[in-house]
């Protein structure tokens, strides 16, 4: 393999790792293609200079990705309505195939909506901090030198959000109890039965969405059973062509809202104690990319 193949080799492990940062394929895809501006830009001499290729571009990407959630608090505040990670089918950002199931359940965890949307709330620093060294391994010196923190002060950085992470996750079903109360979501709401599908939604359930501002959708949060049941309901009664469809996401089973054969909608479903905790829906157009 030659230094071009072997540089671009890396583009996949890159977007997987931006996509992690940042919450959305296109900024991650952005990212990544200035990684690879910043590496053509270098001199032949400084290329044969740089013995590790994959550590450089690790580390340039992760900057430009540092710099980019700097500034991305204030484009949120900006943002018309809810902000949602974008959702991605299971495996999608995988790296590479594991060999062990459980390893691939790791790995889509890692872009979970829950997750991401945790990842939202902490400071840039600790959000690198956390996905460079637990999700790939970075050692803790490593991921210094890109945050420009000490080793210390980025392990701190790294216990911080994983305690976070902890604290709010809180227990959610296995897989197998998730999928029932999803399929009985689902025959609930394309059967338009409030009842029913009032019955499978938590005491404190919340609904967010994401038009983006460039479609409709709910500008704030919806909570409670009965007020999540009849946005839904009513959503599906004005879009009475749109067909439910079970989807594997990275959150366990969901299902995409479809029109001819074009996605519109990716709902994604907590569950815990046999309940849905939370709904996130994305309508945004922009944030379906990865469904086309």
């Amino acid at each position: 393999m030659d230094e071009l193949d072997a540089v671009m080799a890396e583009r996949r492990r890159l977007i997987a790792l931006a996509y992690r940062l940042l919450g959305t394929l296109e900024e991650a895809e952005d990212a990544v293609q200035e990684t690879y501006l910043r590496w053509y830009r270098l001199t032949g001499e400084e290329r044969e200079a740089i013995g590790n290729p994959q550590g450089w571009l690790t580390r340039v990407a992760s900057r430009i990705c540092l710099d980019v959630l700097k500034s991305a608090r204030v484009r949120r505040e900006q943002y018309v309505g809810d902000w949602l990670p974008e959702p991605v089918p299971a495996g999608l950002l995988g790296d590479g195939a594991p060999a062990d199931p459980a390893d691939r359940v790791t790995l889509d965890d890692t872009v979970s909506t829950a997750l991401l949307v945790l990842l939202e709330t902490m400071t840039p620093a600790e959000r690198v901090a956390f996905v460079l060294h637990d999700v790939f391994a970075l050692p803790f010196p490593e991921v210094a030198e890109i945050v420009g923190r000490s080793p210390a002060a980025v392990r701190q950085l790294a216990t911080a959000a994983r305690r976070r992470i902890a604290d709010h996750r809180g227990i959610v079903d296995p897989p197998a109890e998730h999928d029932a109360v999803v399929r009985a979501f689902l025959a609930a709401a394309g059967g338009g039965n409030l009842g029913a599908l009032t019955s499978l939604l938590d005491p404190s359930v919340t609904l967010r969405s994401d038009g983006g501002g460039v479609v409709r959708a709910a500008r704030n949060p919806i909570v409670g059973p009965t007020r999540v049941a009849r946005f839904l309901l009513g959503v599906l009664t004005k879009r009475s062509t749109w067909a439910l469809s079970e989807r594997v996401t990275a959150d366990g089973l969901g299902f995409t809202m479809t029109d001819g054969g074009e996605v519109h909608a990716v709902v994604n479903l907590r569950v815990a104690g046999g309940l849905v905790t939370d709904v996130w829906m994305v309508v945004n157009p922009a944030k379906l990319t990865g469904w086309r």
